[in-house]
């Protein structure tokens, strides 16, 4: 990561003056991102509040951020010593995100209150792209240590509706949960975040979460602090913990009362962070504020970290670690994965990942991981070993040593603990233990990120959506795409020759995913194996069938994983996705339609004026006499063109674009 520009202007005073973005009246202090859009105001009549606006439009009516701890009374009236207000310009560069330079301007107050019994210092940044605030707590009474709970009342004018993800039972696949529009009214405990609300046509605002390292989890509920509220707490510590033995979920009652984090002072949140914009589309342009709120990147040299497809080895023996080694090196992939099983049965606390010992429901070898290493390195090919939490948490500092010198790539974390303080601190521990070996990773199951990837970028993705393994129609992935993707990068395991496919939608929109989920760690043919693989009949993997040579396989083949440019051309949630990205001077295109039938006028404006271009479209089409069904059509299109195209219910399509010179 390198920062291109950055320019810091700051003024420290006692509330007499103010850069023009930070006023204060008789109630409130304030501040107004760059653009003037968005207004942050902290309100201190009774206790920390504060409210928001947007083009004017009071968002958030007074909430209310309530602290509770049995060390330090946060309760009463505050008093403000302090006010620093800093402006920033800035922009950084990234070699794995979904744009090349990330601008990062905003405008920041710090507040330092006291009361009779306190001190906190509020923190609030107004980015053009929403509002982000965290509290610091700092020294203070000799108090070296503090336990806390935290309850963040979001107060809103109407039942507007909210796109949810409710937790199931004890803790069971949230992150991976169905979405459902229900009024904020009706919220369950335990809702994943961002949650997306619908303000009105002209409005979507998304709460959500930045930098959480060492800290609990927020999740959202139904609030009681007025007619229509929300309320953000965090997680409970995790009580006795079992593991689902099928879907691998971890499931505990949590401790809901008492202190949910215990930190030395000083110490800062993480960030409360309020996206907002005029529609879901530029939500999602502009979820690069994730990442702005996190810390630079950690790693001085990048060069070993490479983003790119992964094709999952299911057979785990050497025969079909090379068929699958020789597969991706001739599809333009860069990586094979062993999944569970490699070093036992994972589901058992025995398993032992410093030995390869055969879980022999999966395989009966023989498996020689030096010898598939080797291999792969002469092919430029590297090995991703799926580990579970079981043997991570207690082995991780002697797997890291033995991965390295076995040449491995990468580390995919299964069924990692989520939410609690402990969860959350051992597992960004872990992403800094694996980068110090150089391995890159990828955490599965119910993680979703805040932004950790921008300080380490060898933390490429994560799953925390609910993806191709769960079979979701169309319309359930053109929620997550304007919903959990703004979050970033998410592994949604992409499939192409199950059957499956025909119940979630079609190939082309199987193909059109690649662009339209960003992972910069992207698994292509999940449920597929090359067809000089050896035959494996046992079901443990799905319908697993041989992959073919249909002429539509080269969009796979040349769709980068990483981008330089992102535009949102078509934005429904539920209902129309399409995505435009750009890597050097190649453009891809992906398009998913729900259950209507679509026309949809293709603009090519973004394209650039004075160029001829060559756009290759794959569509569905019953009438091309393939397992498949993609039909493959080439035409020239320069910046006016504006081209119709008919989408039928559930179907899609994906276009690669060229300068006519290459």
């Amino acid at each position: 990561m390198k920062i291109l520009k950055k320019k810091i202007f700051i003024i420290s005073t006692i509330l007499l003056v103010f850069l023009s973005a930070c006023d204060r009246d008789e109630d409130a202090i304030q501040i107004t991102s760059p653009n003037g859009k968005n207004m942050f105001k902290l309100l201190l009549e009774t206790g920390i509040g504060f409210s928001m606006f947007y083009n004017g439009e009071e968002v958030l009516l007074p909430s209310i951020i309530e602290l509770v701890s049995n060390d330090i009374n946060f309760e009463g009236k505050f008093d403000v010593l302090k006010v620093e207000n800093t402006s920033i310009e800035n922009e950084w560069n990234s070699n794995f995100g979904e744009l090349s330079t990330i601008p990062d301007n905003y405008n920041q107050l710090k507040v330092f209150l006291k009361s009779s019994d306190s001190k906190i210092n509020i923190i609030c940044r107004a980015y053009d792209e929403g509002i982000a605030f965290s509290y610091e707590i700092p020294e203070q009474r000799n108090i070296k240590e503090i336990g806390l709970a935290e309850n963040i009342h979001y107060n809103f004018k109407e039942d507007y509706k909210v796109w949810s993800t409710p937790k199931r039972g004890q803790g069971v696949l949230t992150a991976q949960g169905e979405y459902r529009e229900i009024p904020l009214s009706q919220l369950e405990k335990g809702v994943e975040r961002p949650l997306v609300i619908e303000i009105n046509d002209s409005l979507k605002i998304a709460l959500a979460e930045a930098k959480l390292v060492n800290y609990a989890r927020l999740s959202f509920n139904k609030g009681t602090a007025s007619k229509y509220s929300i309320l953000s707490t965090l997680d409970g510590k995790m009580g006795e913990q079992k593991q689902d033995t099928i879907t691998g979920a971890i499931i505990s009652n949590r401790n809901e009362t008492g202190d949910k984090v215990h930190k030395k002072l000083p110490f800062q949140s993480p960030w409360r962070v309020v996206m907002m914009a005029k529609n879901e589309g530029e939500l999602l342009t502009n979820n690069y504020i994730i990442q702005n709120l996190n810390d630079p990147s950690k790693i001085t040299d990048e060069s070993w970290i490479k983003p790119g497809k992964v094709l999952r080895e299911t057979k785990l023996t050497t025969k079909g670690a090379y068929a699958a080694i020789d597969f991706v090196a001739a599809h333009n992939m860069q990586y094979i994965m062993f999944d569970a099983g490699w070093y036992g049965d994972e589901m058992k606390n025995s398993s032992d990942a410093t030995t390869v010992t055969l879980d022999p429901k999966r395989s009966k070898g023989p498996l020689d991981m030096e010898a598939v290493t080797a291999y792969g390195n002469e092919k430029g090919i590297g090995l991703i070993l799926y580990i579970n939490r079981r043997a991570l948490e207690k082995q991780i500092d002697e797997v890291l040593p033995l991965l390295k010198k076995w040449g491995v790539a990468g580390i995919k974390y299964g069924f990692v603990r989520v939410g609690d303080q402990d969860a959350t601190a051992w597992l960004h521990d872990a992403v800094k233990k694996t980068a110090e070996y150089e391995m890159i990773i990828d955490v599965h199951d119910e993680y979703r990120p805040t932004g950790f990837s921008r300080t380490y970028p060898n933390f490429l993705t994560q799953e925390g959506i609910r993806g191709d393994e769960e079979t979701v129609p169309n319309a359930h992935t053109l929620i997550s795409m304007f919903t959990r993707t703004l979050a970033g990068a998410s592994d949604n395991t992409v499939c192409y020759y199950s059957s499956r496919v025909n119940s979630m939608g079609s190939h082309a929109s199987q193909l059109a995913k690649t662009v339209c989920i960003f992972s910069p760690l992207q698994f292509l043919y999940w449920y597929d194996k090359p067809a000089a693989a050896p035959e494996k009949k046992d079901g443990l993997w799905g319908d697993t069938r041989h992959i073919g040579n249909e002429p539509e396989l080269e969009f796979f083949d040349n769709v980068p994983t990483t981008w330089d440019e992102t535009i949102v051309l078509e934005a429904k949630i539920g209902e129309i996705g399409v995505i435009a990205r750009r890597k050097g001077s190649d453009w891809f295109i992906g398009g998913i339609n729900g259950i209507k039938p679509q026309n949809i006028n293709l603009d090519f404006s973004f394209l650039e004026e004075g160029q001829q271009f060559i756009a290759r479209f794959y569509t569905d089409d019953e009438t091309v006499e393939t397992r498949t069904n993609v039909k493959i059509e080439d035409f020239e299109i320069t910046n006016a063109t504006i081209k119709e195209i008919v989408v039928k219910a559930n179907n899609g399509f994906a276009i690669h674009i060229k300068t006519t010179n290459q």
